[in-house]
């Protein structure tokens, strides 16, 4: 059985993990399916991606058996190899979105915790249901945030708040976690809501959209130095071209843009 779905709808890519009945817990097929869904949408037009869990939660990380398993094998093999990029198999489940060119926004209702939540962190924008409870659970199991999670979690968190939560494994309630800025915002309708912003998003112009993401992503990893050269170089790549073109003249003609 697949265990994500791809649709593309309006220049939107809805990724969605498949594996309900089973909390859509991260076992090796899962695993692969993920990275696999984030390189196929990587080479669409896809303008922005939606990324979600079918069934009652988001996706509660790594799956009883995989935990097993961890003892069977060697984790020098497992987890050393730089397989993708900078990244094992395991991190690029959440940095894979990361590498992604255009914006991605997780709607997360139910669960988030361990590998789920680090999924999760790959996105630009998480969008959770109020109900919803969220987890650095690693230590739980006698283990670290390994997925992506200490490259992404120190850009959102005090330095307190990351050590709270990592060393404690608890479990946050999403109003929490919102006000800690593990969260972006809260909605009745998760999904919904990812849609509502994915629509806003596809509707700008493609290749500023592309140019912000990475801009960003400098500016969050490089010094103020680079990062100046970085606007610079993105601004001249846009200014005068024909998108940017066709978003003065639908500013001003009091319509919606229309990219080919």
């Amino acid at each position: 059985m697949a265990r994500v779905s791809i649709e593309y709808k309006d220049h939107i890519a809805h990724v969605t993990l498949t594996r309900g009945d089973k909390m859509n817990a991260l076992d090796s097929e899962m695993v692969k399916a993920i990275i696999a869904a984030g390189q196929e949408v990587a080479t669409s037009d896809a303008r922005a991606v939606v990324l979600s869990g079918e069934g009652k939660s988001f996706c509660a990380g790594l799956d009883l058996m995989s935990f097993a398993q961890m003892g069977q094998v060697d984790p020098n093999e497992w987890l050393m190899k730089r397989s993708h990029h900078d990244a094992n198999e395991m991190q690029e489940v959440a940095m894979v979105w990361r590498r992604l060119p255009v914006p991605v926004i997780a709607a997360i209702q139910g669960v988030a915790y361990g590998g789920g939540l680090q999924l999760a962190l790959g996105a630009d924008i998480r969008i959770a249901a109020a109900d919803a409870r969220l987890s650095v659970m690693e230590l739980k199991w006698g283990i670290v945030p390994d997925m992506g999670g200490m490259a992404l979690l120190p850009r959102l968190l005090r330095s307190d708040v990351l050590r709270r939560l990592t060393y404690t494994a608890e479990v946050v309630p999403a109003e929490q976690a919102l006000d800690w800025g593990l969260v972006t915002e809260l909605a009745d309708d998760p999904l919904a809501r990812a849609v509502e912003l994915a629509s806003q998003i596809a509707n700008q112009s493609p290749a500023a959209i592309r140019a912000a993401k990475r801009l960003i992503e400098q500016a969050e990893a490089e010094d103020r130095r680079a990062v100046l050269l970085a606007e610079s170089t993105a601004q001249v790549a846009l200014i005068g071209k024909p998108e940017q073109m066709e978003v003065i003249a639908a500013q001003m003609g009091g319509r919606k843009p229309v990219f080919k």
